[in-house]
């Protein structure tokens, strides 16, 4: 069976909803913050506490600032990334959360009418919304679960001030963010933030009720205010989903192909284009070498995505590449169960990946992400781990999540 995160998005969703969320999952708040710590970005410190909302008990948590003043500094994309290279965060967390802030450039620069360089980050480059965003990262990587689904998104009503002026609700950039996702409107102010957007449309591969599933624990993250009618809070459901659903995961799931074939595009470009268009929500995304017209060598871009995602793959590729056009198709494809198992081994704890269909198991292949990392605190060659973690798994060591 595989271990699935439910967003349930009724109220909206906020960064900070996310991270009170899984902090009462049970992340402690001392390894959110210690992991935060390998980015060096100071004059913070993160604030658990117990609230009301509507009645409904809930986690906050807070960025509080050092100072107690607003952090008023306008970064650029630049700035982040330089930010997040230079940490000594995990590697996948630091790509994924590099792809969400480019990602949030460019739908800034789509509406601004620029480039994601020269984007100028107001609200989203403060302090708290960095914290916000690469601890949404750690946070649902935390989780280990193999899929997230989210419920349609709710954005709220009404008008919202931001450093630009007051915009109707969703403002323009998150308009831009949740192109192709089912949302509504329903309650008063601004309910889904840009951190919300950015983050949910980037984890979940699917929107609709909740799937059939075995709930293991539920966590319930608190917004800032009390709302009206509903209670403010990003609920989390985690839990097993059912054989059911697995069977017929793995019997049919629809996935969109997107294809395009590139000729006169610089080749620095496109290590950023994939990472940008796994951010954007991409199940997959490769480059394959091509020989196209008049003899020339060009390279086919494929990428497989949730249908619903369409549209800004879509808008990735026209804006990121020189491409005049985009072959879609819809196809059917079938999909392993997955779970995950945990494994000892001398250099640690490591997470096996393991698929199979009902009770035969087809594959298994220890977490590189791990791996690399057991390899770099034990000094050791990642081929050693790999071949110990595999070793532990095949004699039955495994403890499945």
């Amino acid at each position: 069976m595989s271990r699935l995160v439910y967003f349930d998005a009724a109220s909206g969703a906020a960064g900070d909803m996310i991270l009170g969320a899984v902090v009462d999952l049970g992340l402690p708040l001392e390894t959110l913050s210690g992991e935060l710590g390998k980015l060096a970005l100071t004059g913070y410190r993160l604030e658990e506490s117990r609230v009301s909302r509507s009645g409904l008990a809930a986690t906050k948590v807070d960025v509080r600032l050092d100072n107690g003043q607003p952090d008023t500094a306008h970064r650029h994309l630049r700035d982040i990334l330089a930010l997040i290279d230079g940490s000594t965060l995990a590697g996948g967390v630091k790509e994924r959360s590099a792809a969400l802030f480019r990602r949030l450039a460019e739908a800034e620069a789509a509406v601004h009418g620029t480039s994601p360089e020269k984007v100028h980050f107001h609200e989203v480059g403060a302090v708290d919304s960095i914290v916000d965003i690469v601890g949404g990262v750690i946070a649902l990587d935390w989780l280990r679960a193999e899929r997230f689904f989210s419920s349609p998104l709710n954005v709220g009503s009404g008008t919202v001030t931001m450093a630009h002026g007051t915009f109707s609700v969703p403002p323009p950039a998150t308009a831009r963010l949740v192109e192709g996702v089912p949302v509504y409107g329903a309650g008063e102010g601004e309910l889904l933030t840009p951190t919300g957007a950015l983050l949910l449309t980037a984890h979940a591969t699917g929107y609709g009720p909740l799937p059939s599933v075995r709930i293991e624990k539920t966590g319930h993250g608190a917004g800032s205010r009390e709302t009206e009618g509903r209670p403010n809070v990003l609920r989390l459901i985690v839990g097993e989903e059912s054989r059911g659903d697995e069977i017929e995961a793995a019997s049919g799931e629809r996935v969109l192909v997107l294809e395009t074939e590139i000729d006169d595009a610089a080749p620095q470009l496109l290590g950023p284009l994939v990472e940008g268009l796994l951010g954007a929500g991409a199940l997959d995304a490769y480059l394959t070498p091509v020989q196209m017209k008049k003899g020339r060598p060009g390279i086919l871009v494929t990428v497989l995505a949730p249908p619903a995602r369409r549209e800004a793959i879509e808008e990735l590729l026209f804006r990121e590449t020189t491409t005049l056009g985009v072959r879609r198709q819809e196809c059917d494809r079938t999909v392993l169960e997955r779970e995950t198992a945990t494994v000892e081994t001398a250099y640690g704890p490591i997470r096996v990946k393991i698929g199979r269909r009902g009770d035969t198991v087809y594959n298994a292949w220890p977490e590189f992400d791990d791996c690399q990392r057991a390899a770099k605190d034990k000094k050791v060659p990642v081929k050693h781990v790999l071949a110990e973690a595999l070793a532990a798994w095949r004699s039955g060591g495994g403890k499945q999540q």
